[in-house]
């Protein structure tokens, strides 16, 4: 613990974790578990804000893991997720945009599975910064799990995924300030453009959040 007790005058600035081991940017990237550093939720709360600009280097294998646990990772034995679920269905899937490509995150195999090759980080979001951030997750929801819902959620359906993800992201966000990282998250995307890269119907499927996540500078 880097400082004791830590309160709501707690330390100034969180602790620098070795994030040394890098990505090779593979057809299938095995994650590694991420690593409890001590910081407190109390202190990354402290230190949560929304960051543009990040510095220009690759995010590791370490840093990666841990956002996209925190972010919808596997906690329990049961399957059951970092972040709720409305009626437990999990509809949502999360896309990590890369110089190198776009793959998908496996939480029951912890991987990520490449998708698309090239770069495609301009389409996910709207801002001209998007396209040079290190790594932007996009949360895709596949409505065709809410089928069996009552008549009467009919429409709220788009609703219910984008609480999912909203989850998802904050979760990330206090991953990312807990570890010295910068993230943002955006409701501005290129959805037709994601769809149509992924190979999606967009009857079925809909983008509903972005975030982007990188080291500070």
């Amino acid at each position: 613990m880097v400082c004791a007790a830590l309160t709501l005058g707690g330390c100034d600035q969180l602790p620098k974790t070795d994030d040394s081991q890098s990505m090779k940017m593979e057809q299938t990237i095995s994650l590694v578990q991420p690593v409890d550093n001590g910081v407190t939720l109390m202190a990354a709360l402290k230190e949560r804000q929304s960051v543009r600009e990040f510095s220009a280097e690759a995010l590791s294998l370490e840093q990666v893991s841990g956002v996209l646990w925190a972010a919808y990772g596997i906690n329990r034995e049961d399957g059951k997720r970092t972040a709720p679920s409305a009626l437990a269905l999990y509809p949502l899937t999360v896309y990590a945009f890369f110089a190198e490509g776009v793959y998908s995150y496996n939480p029951a195999e912890n991987t990520l599975n490449r998708v698309a090759e090239g770069d495609h980080r301009a389409i996910s979001g709207m801002q001209d910064w998007v396209a040079t951030a290190p790594m932007n997750l996009v949360y895709v929801a596949d409505l065709g799990v809410y089928s069996q819902m009552p008549p009467y959620l009919e429409d709220v359906k788009r609703l219910l995924a984008a609480q999912d993800a909203a989850c998802c992201v904050e979760n990330a966000n206090l991953w990312a300030a807990a570890n010295n990282m910068g993230a943002v998250t955006r409701g501005s995307f290129k959805e037709p453009e994601i769809l149509s890269l992924l190979g999606l119907d967009a009857e079925r499927y809909t983008v509903v959040l972005a975030q982007s996540v990188g080291n500070l500078k």
